[in-house]
Protein backbone atom coordinates (compact mmCIF):
# COMPACT_ATOMS: atom_id res chain seq x y z
CA UNK A 1 0.00 0.00 0.00
CA UNK A 2 2.68 2.54 0.93
CA UNK A 3 4.74 1.74 -2.17
CA UNK A 4 1.71 2.48 -4.34
CA UNK A 5 1.12 5.78 -2.54
CA UNK A 6 4.73 6.85 -3.23
CA UNK A 7 4.05 6.76 -6.97
CA UNK A 8 2.91 9.73 -9.06
CA UNK A 9 -0.79 10.46 -9.39
CA UNK A 10 -2.55 8.82 -12.29
CA UNK A 11 -2.27 10.46 -15.70
CA UNK A 12 -6.01 11.05 -15.69
CA UNK A 13 -5.91 13.08 -12.48
CA UNK A 14 -2.92 15.16 -13.62
CA UNK A 15 -4.54 15.79 -17.02
CA UNK A 16 -7.82 16.79 -15.36
CA UNK A 17 -6.06 19.28 -13.07
CA UNK A 18 -4.05 20.81 -15.92
CA UNK A 19 -7.18 21.08 -18.12
CA UNK A 20 -8.83 23.32 -15.51
CA UNK A 21 -5.98 25.84 -15.77
CA UNK A 22 -5.90 27.51 -19.20
CA UNK A 23 -3.11 30.04 -18.48
CA UNK A 24 -0.24 27.64 -18.96
CA UNK A 25 2.61 29.73 -17.52
CA UNK A 26 0.54 31.67 -14.97
CA UNK A 27 -1.14 28.59 -13.54
CA UNK A 28 1.94 26.43 -12.85
CA UNK A 29 1.80 27.28 -9.14
CA UNK A 30 -1.91 26.41 -8.87
CA UNK A 31 -1.50 23.16 -10.81
CA UNK A 32 1.44 22.00 -8.68
CA UNK A 33 -0.37 22.91 -5.47
CA UNK A 34 -3.47 20.97 -6.45
CA UNK A 35 -1.46 17.95 -7.58
CA UNK A 36 0.43 17.88 -4.28
CA UNK A 37 -2.81 18.23 -2.30
CA UNK A 38 -4.36 15.31 -4.19
CA UNK A 39 -1.34 13.02 -3.70
CA UNK A 40 -1.85 10.63 -0.74
CA UNK A 41 1.64 11.48 0.58
CA UNK A 42 1.37 15.24 -0.14
CA UNK A 43 4.44 15.56 -2.35
CA UNK A 44 5.50 16.04 -5.98
CA UNK A 45 7.30 13.02 -7.43
CA UNK A 46 9.88 13.87 -10.11
CA UNK A 47 7.88 12.13 -12.83
CA UNK A 48 4.89 14.32 -11.98
CA UNK A 49 6.64 17.66 -12.26
CA UNK A 50 8.36 16.55 -15.47
CA UNK A 51 4.91 15.68 -16.82
CA UNK A 52 3.51 19.05 -15.74
CA UNK A 53 6.33 20.89 -17.51
CA UNK A 54 5.76 18.99 -20.74
CA UNK A 55 1.97 19.26 -20.72
CA UNK A 56 1.92 22.93 -19.76
CA UNK A 57 4.58 23.85 -22.30
CA UNK A 58 7.01 25.31 -19.80
CA UNK A 59 10.58 24.32 -19.04
CA UNK A 60 11.44 21.81 -16.36
CA UNK A 61 13.65 24.47 -14.75
CA UNK A 62 10.67 26.86 -14.53
CA UNK A 63 8.58 24.20 -12.78
CA UNK A 64 11.47 23.36 -10.44
CA UNK A 65 12.04 27.04 -9.64
CA UNK A 66 8.41 27.31 -8.49
CA UNK A 67 8.67 24.12 -6.43
CA UNK A 68 11.92 25.11 -4.73
CA UNK A 69 10.92 28.75 -4.13
CA UNK A 70 7.82 27.95 -2.08
CA UNK A 71 8.47 26.10 1.16
CA UNK A 72 5.06 24.40 1.15
CA UNK A 73 6.04 22.14 -1.75
CA UNK A 74 7.49 18.76 -0.87
CA UNK A 75 9.90 16.72 -2.97
CA UNK A 76 9.77 13.78 -0.56
CA UNK A 77 6.75 11.79 0.67
CA UNK A 78 5.13 13.32 3.76
CA UNK A 79 3.37 11.75 6.70
CA UNK A 80 -0.38 11.61 7.12
CA UNK A 81 0.04 14.08 9.98
CA UNK A 82 2.53 16.94 10.34
CA UNK A 83 3.89 18.44 13.54
CA UNK A 84 5.72 21.72 13.07
CA UNK A 85 7.85 23.18 15.84
CA UNK A 86 8.75 26.87 15.82
CA UNK A 87 12.47 27.61 16.05
CA UNK A 88 12.20 31.41 16.23
CA UNK A 89 14.06 33.34 18.91
CA UNK A 90 11.18 33.59 21.40
CA UNK A 91 10.32 29.90 21.03
CA UNK A 92 13.97 28.89 21.20
CA UNK A 93 14.53 30.79 24.46
CA UNK A 94 11.41 29.18 25.89
CA UNK A 95 12.44 25.62 25.08
CA UNK A 96 11.47 24.69 21.53
CA UNK A 97 14.76 22.86 20.86
CA UNK A 98 14.20 20.30 23.67
CA UNK A 99 10.58 19.93 22.46
CA UNK A 100 11.81 19.20 18.94
CA UNK A 101 14.53 16.83 20.16
CA UNK A 102 12.08 14.92 22.36
CA UNK A 103 9.55 14.63 19.56
CA UNK A 104 12.19 13.39 17.11
CA UNK A 105 13.53 10.85 19.63
CA UNK A 106 10.01 9.54 20.35
CA UNK A 107 9.46 9.14 16.61
CA UNK A 108 12.76 7.24 16.29
CA UNK A 109 15.02 9.90 14.78
CA UNK A 110 18.55 10.49 16.02
CA UNK A 111 21.12 13.19 15.34
CA UNK A 112 23.03 10.87 12.98
CA UNK A 113 19.86 10.58 10.84
CA UNK A 114 20.20 14.24 9.91
CA UNK A 115 21.99 15.42 6.80
CA UNK A 116 24.87 17.34 8.34
CA UNK A 117 22.65 18.27 11.27
CA UNK A 118 20.70 20.72 9.11
CA UNK A 119 17.63 18.72 8.15
CA UNK A 120 14.37 20.52 8.93
CA UNK A 121 11.93 17.76 8.02
CA UNK A 122 11.70 14.15 9.18
CA UNK A 123 9.13 11.56 8.11
CA UNK A 124 8.60 8.23 9.84
CA UNK A 125 9.14 5.13 7.67
CA UNK A 126 5.42 4.27 7.88
CA UNK A 127 4.50 7.78 6.62
CA UNK A 128 2.43 8.32 9.75
CA UNK A 129 4.17 11.49 10.90
CA UNK A 130 6.30 14.27 9.48
CA UNK A 131 8.14 16.53 11.91
CA UNK A 132 9.14 19.94 10.57
CA UNK A 133 10.57 23.17 11.83
CA UNK A 134 9.62 26.70 10.89
CA UNK A 135 11.66 29.88 11.41
CA UNK A 136 8.75 31.69 13.08
CA UNK A 137 4.97 31.34 13.34
CA UNK A 138 4.61 34.97 14.42
CA UNK A 139 2.99 33.87 17.67
CA UNK A 140 5.84 34.88 19.97
CA UNK A 141 3.59 35.73 22.93
CA UNK A 142 2.53 32.06 22.95
CA UNK A 143 6.06 30.63 22.86
CA UNK A 144 6.95 27.87 22.55
CA UNK A 145 4.59 27.20 19.66
CA UNK A 146 3.88 24.04 17.65
CA UNK A 147 1.34 23.24 14.96
CA UNK A 148 -0.31 19.92 14.33
CA UNK A 149 -1.86 19.56 10.91
CA UNK A 150 -1.92 23.39 10.61
CA UNK A 151 -3.60 24.00 13.98
CA UNK A 152 -1.37 26.17 16.17
CA UNK A 153 -0.87 25.45 19.87
CA UNK A 154 0.80 27.84 22.29
CA UNK A 155 2.69 27.45 25.56
CA UNK A 156 3.56 23.90 24.51
CA UNK A 157 5.31 21.69 27.04
CA UNK A 158 6.82 18.28 26.38
CA UNK A 159 3.84 16.58 28.05
CA UNK A 160 1.30 18.67 26.10
CA UNK A 161 3.05 17.96 22.80
CA UNK A 162 3.19 14.21 23.49
CA UNK A 163 -0.54 14.18 24.30
CA UNK A 164 -1.40 16.12 21.14
CA UNK A 165 0.67 13.77 18.98
CA UNK A 166 -0.80 10.70 20.67
CA UNK A 167 -4.30 12.02 19.95
CA UNK A 168 -3.69 12.30 16.20
CA UNK A 169 -2.26 8.85 15.71
CA UNK A 170 -4.57 6.81 17.87
CA UNK A 171 -2.27 6.73 20.89
CA UNK A 172 0.63 5.03 19.12
CA UNK A 173 2.91 8.03 19.68
CA UNK A 174 4.48 7.58 16.20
Amino acid sequence: MIAAEAKPLSQEIVDEIIARHPDKTGDVLSVLEEIQDRHPLKYLPEATYDDVAQKMGVSRSQVLSVITFYSFFNLKPQGRHTVTVCRGTACHTRGSKPLLDGLKAKAGFHEDDEEGGSATSFTTPDFGLTIRTVACFGQCALAPVAAIDHEIYGHVSDIKLRKLVAAIDGGKGS
